[in-house]
């Protein structure tokens, strides 16, 4: 039984939180919904809408938790003993995005100690007098007004935020939508600029998988369109050609992890195929924009593919972006 402690104020279980089920015949998928009391997910890192908490096809499980409980205490994650615990704002599952500006938030640098900034998908957080740190859990001043419509196949949020003390605002609309007839889940975003203010941002999807449970390692194969430049690595990975290698099986406390440069402003050069050996399951990952930055983090619970794209609205603009998720069995 997962057990998750949220601020030192109690303890919940596992499955008691707001959530949906959505079908097409052939992908079955557990998305939680924003709750600001109740949710699954109320960290100030992570978009709040859309989290998976498991999608199966053909047998295959692709999205869970890799952590077995929630801490406050905990900065980002740690260990007991074997056990993954994960903080707060680090604990969340599936292919969950985070918006970033400048390596921090959306109008941090302005904001004063004690003022407020904004994170899409979020709210309206409150500024310390320390420097960023993104698994940090800030106060949520106003996490504005969401709403969620959910169908058979399709879940549809949408949050709206005014932020009057720096002028930021904005409509953010996601739908997760499982295509008819096809093992394919798409993530639809419009971002619409409702402020006085241009917002300048970029988003990630963490892609969490846990593909039945397989640990990062030898078995999974990733491949990228591109010659990889790498960058930064660490662990037991590396970068051959077009394609992210682990030369063993992620244990212990290791992480494996680095930057996949190398790719062009081509819309094509954003996809990442995924395959595990051992299981004869696998995903492709496309988007329509192009990539900013892509990168792999893995611990031996999760193996996390992380596209970067980048976005630029004026007042009274917005930005469209579509992610698709194939799922194949081999």
């Amino acid at each position: 039984m997962l057990v998750f402690l949220w601020r030192g104020a109690g303890v919940l279980l596992g499955e008691d939180f707001p959530s949906a089920v959505i079908e097409n015949g052939l992908i079955r998928a557990k998305l939680y919904l924003p709750d600001a009391q109740k949710g699954f997910y109320r960290a100030s890192r992570f978009d709040w809408s859309g989290a998976i908490a498991s999608l199966e096809y053909k047998g295959h499980n692709y999205y869970g938790p890799w952590f077995t409980r929630v801490d406050p205490n905990v900065h980002d994650f740690g260990y007991e003993g074997d056990a993954v615990i994960a903080s707060p704002c680090a604990g969340d599952t599936g292919p969950v995005e985070e918006f970033q500006t400048n390596g921090n938030a959306l109008g941090w640098d302005e904001a004063k100690p004690g003022g407020t900034f904004i994170k899409i998908g979020v709210g309206i957080l409150r500024k310390d007098h320390k420097p960023y740190d993104f698994v940090k859990s800030y106060p949520i001043v106003d996490s504005g007004d969401w709403s969620v419509s959910t169908r058979a196949d399709s879940v549809e949020f949408t949050q709206r935020l005014v932020d009057p003390r720096s002028g930021y605002a904005y409509v953010y609309r996601k739908t997760v939508r499982l295509l008819s007839g096809k093992p394919q889940m798409i993530l639809e975003h419009t971002l619409r600029n409702t402020g006085s203010l241009t917002i300048r941002t970029t988003v990630y999807n963490h892609n969490f998988l846990v593909l039945d449970n397989q640990p990062p390692g030898p078995d999974f194969e990733i491949v990228v369109p591109f010659q990889i430049q790498p960058g930064p690595t660490e662990g037991g990975v590396e970068a051959r050609g077009n394609r992210i290698v682990y030369q063993r099986v992620i244990a212990g406390h290791e992480v494996a992890a680095i930057d996949a440069g190398g790719f062009s402003q081509s819309v094509e050069d954003n996809e990442i195929h995924i395959e595990n050996r051992k299981v004869g399951a696998g995903m492709r990952i496309t988007c329509d924009r192009p990539l900013s930055h892509a990168a792999l983090w893995s611990i031996k619970t999760v193996l996390a593919m992380e596209p970067t794209i980048k976005m630029t609205i004026d007042p009274g603009g917005e930005f469209r972006w579509k992610m698709s998720y194939e799922y194949y069995v081999k």
